[in-house]
């Protein structure tokens, strides 16, 4: 079993190698999503289920963790952001892996 240590150093290799899965092509820019009302964390997150099955319970932990952010952002606002930036097993598995994978494809 890997030690808190060695996963902080796979999830830091993993997100600098990540740079070689950037497409050689030019995407278009996503547009429209500004226009979308905002949702809570827990709503959006219900989406992504059946994509990355464990999503709820990290969102979960993340909220709890940001009960009261010191940095004037909306605790769904502070929670997204640390979901985003949570590593889980498989880290290949995790949201920042799998929201980036996503958005490299030309069907996102």
């Amino acid at each position: 079993m890997a030690t808190s240590g060695e996963e902080a150093i796979a999830q830091r290799i993993l997100r600098l190698t990540d740079i070689a899965q950037e497409p050689l092509e030019f995407l278009s820019p996503i547009s429209g999503y500004e226009e979308m009302p905002l949702v809570s964390l827990e709503e959006t997150v219900e989406k992504l289920v059946h994509i990355l099955p464990t999503v709820q319970s990290y969102a979960y932990v993340a909220k709890q963790r940001c009960k009261n952010p010191a940095d004037g952002l909306t605790q769904d606002e502070s929670a997204s952001i640390m979901l985003y930036t949570m590593g889980w097993e498989p880290l290949d598995k995790c949201l920042y892996v799998v929201l980036n994978a996503t958005l490299r494809t030309a069907n996102r």
